[in-house]
């Protein structure tokens, strides 16, 4: 498994994180909801520190580097490629004890 987190310092761009949420909510979530290889996919935010992004959790690196995404609209919206982007192994999972089975329509975006 691997993991990309790309995010993007907002400082020079015109969006926000309100602005971005309401991009999420709007239709950035369902494109991603269809991506091969992909096992989880959550947008961030640091509202402190004016950063936006993503972690992207892959069944391989081959899955996360060679399969064709969505638009990346987030980018286009933001005006720059991500200020950060980063790939790790994963060494190690776990699923804890919970209570709500699917994450699928969880976060800020949704009132959750």
């Amino acid at each position: 498994m691997n993991v990309t987190i790309a995010w993007w310092d907002l400082t020079e761009s015109e969006q926000t994180i309100d602005s971005l949420r309401e991009y999420l909510r709007s239709d950035g979530v369902p494109p991603w909801s269809s991506v091969k290889g992909l096992r989880l996919k959550f947008w961030i935010s640091d509202r402190p520190g004016n950063r936006w992004g993503a972690v992207m959790l892959w069944e391989s690196a081959e899955a996360g580097e060679q399969q064709p995404l969505p638009p990346h609209r987030a980018a286009q919206l933001i005006g720059y490629p991500p200020t950060e982007r980063v790939r790790f192994e994963v060494e190690a999972t776990v699923e804890g004890a919970y209570e709500r089975a699917a994450l699928s329509g969880l976060g800020l975006v949704y009132g959750t």
